[in-house]
């Protein structure tokens, strides 16, 4: 069996990455067998060199090997392509017609992007692994084949079987042996590599000077995210051997080419996280203020049980509940709430009864109510208090509460809040 090295010099393969080299060694392994390989990796870290390697030092090279990108297929056409079609079976089919596993019989049938299957194309999907029979559509008449089953996706199949887009028992199929690619950012030895060997490519094609890089250049493009992989690396290489007279590449010219290269978020990005903050804020505010109504409202009954001459007991209990709420649950014997004195029953019941003929005429007209204080009225108040602070300027109100002055407007209009505008 070839080596590393030979393998990657007949494929084209950069890098010396060992996540890289532990994925071609157990594509190695597997492609003396005929056990079904599924190949994950994000978009562009190039998963289809796996497939090819495994068809080509396995015991079916001589058959043909077809790559399908499930992802490109319409869904209304991807039974008939995978497992062809009758005559009539639907408009337009004006003749029988092979699918891909009727003509891949024999070799190796790679499935890229296989988690975009629909649900009934996985049903028949599994069927021929575990059966190695299909139909036709339009046909009844079983079919059967002897193919190897390579597939390739850049989704998390494991989210997708627990949301119900993939189904579970093929997942198993499918990942006997399961191969990871990592991504670019992972393998930063190998992007200058992969960049320079993209720059001679691109200088030999377009019959110009090859690229080079300086020292901080390389290192930007070594420390850079390629959130696109190899395809953003060689896209970037492209650009820059058609675009660029210099070809003495140095970090300044480099970073206009790389997108967000800077961590910064865009203008309009830190607008929307500065209203999320302040939203974030309001609810807290909100919640503070909800906890005083209760509080609130809990004393007045208290009161209103006091005036009524209650179980004295009991609303003692409530009362030091409430104070051990307000204080942290701080031990406290004297606090003195809407002159009266809360103190141990046993020693001062007395004059607590006392007292209580005294403010009974005085809270007798008390009506316990819940305060209206929703979320609608308090965004109303502060919006009015920010106005009258900002002599009515939308553009000072509109700072001051963290919004845009386009959403104040908004507010003012829904609200109907006149105020004297000063533009």
């Amino acid at each position: 069996m070839d080596s590393l090295q030979t393998i990657k010099q007949r494929f084209e393969i950069i890098g010396n990455n060992i996540g890289l080299n532990r994925a071609l060694e157990k594509a190695l392994r597997v492609s003396e067998t005929d056990i079904s390989v599924l190949v994950v990796g994000e978009s562009g870290v190039g998963k289809e060199n796996i497939p090819r390697i495994i068809h080509q030092y396995s015991h079916r090279k001589h058959s043909k090997y077809i790559a399908v990108n499930c992802g490109a297929i319409p869904e209304g056409t991807i039974d008939s392509e995978l497992f062809g079609h009758e005559k009539g079976a639907f408009t337009g089919a004006t003749q029988s017609r092979d699918g891909y596993f009727q003509v891949a019989d024999g070799g190796t049938i790679f499935l890229d992007e296989v988690g975009e299957l629909p649900l009934p194309s996985q049903i028949r999907l599994l069927r021929v692994l575990e059966t190695g029979e299909f139909l036709k559509v339009g046909s009844s008449k079983v079919q059967k084949t002897n193919l190897r089953i390579v597939a390739a996706t850049n989704l998390n199949i494991q989210e997708a079987v627990q949301r119900g887009k993939f189904r579970e028992d093929l997942y198993y199929r499918l990942s006997t042996v399961e191969i990871s690619i990592p991504p670019l950012r992972n393998r930063k030895e190998d992007i200058p590599l992969l960049f320079r060997k993209f720059a001679s490519d691109f200088a030999q094609k377009y019959r110009m000077p090859t690229l080079r890089l300086d020292k901080n250049a390389e290192r930007i493009l070594t420390n850079y995210r390629w959130s696109g992989n190899i395809r953003q690396l060689r896209n970037i290489a492209e650009q820059l051997s058609v675009l660029e007279k210099n070809r003495e590449i140095n970090q300044d010219l480099i970073k206009s080419y790389l997108p967000n290269y800077n961590s910064r978020l865009p203008t309009i990005f830190e607008k929307e996280k500065k209203e999320r903050d302040f939203s974030s804020e309001r609810e807290i505010l909100y919640k503070v203020l909800f906890d005083m109504k209760n509080d609130l409202n809990d004393l007045k009954k208290i009161t209103h049980d006091l005036i009524n001459n209650k179980n004295l007991e009991s609303v003692n209990k409530k009362n030091q509940r409430i104070i051990k709420k307000m204080h942290g649950d701080k031990e406290t014997s004297n606090f003195k709430e809407n002159s009266f004195e809360t103190v141990p029953l046993e020693t001062e019941k007395t004059d607590i009864n006392n007292k209580i003929e005294k403010d009974k005429y005085e809270y007798a007209e008390t009506i316990i109510e819940e305060e209206p204080l929703s979320l609608l009225e308090k965004e109303i108040e502060m919006i009015k208090r920010a106005l009258v602070r900002s002599k009515g300027k939308r553009k000072l109100a509109a700072k001051e509460l963290g919004i845009s002055e386009r959403t104040l407007y908004r507010k003012i209009k829904q609200f109907n809040l006149n105020n004297n505008e000063d533009e």
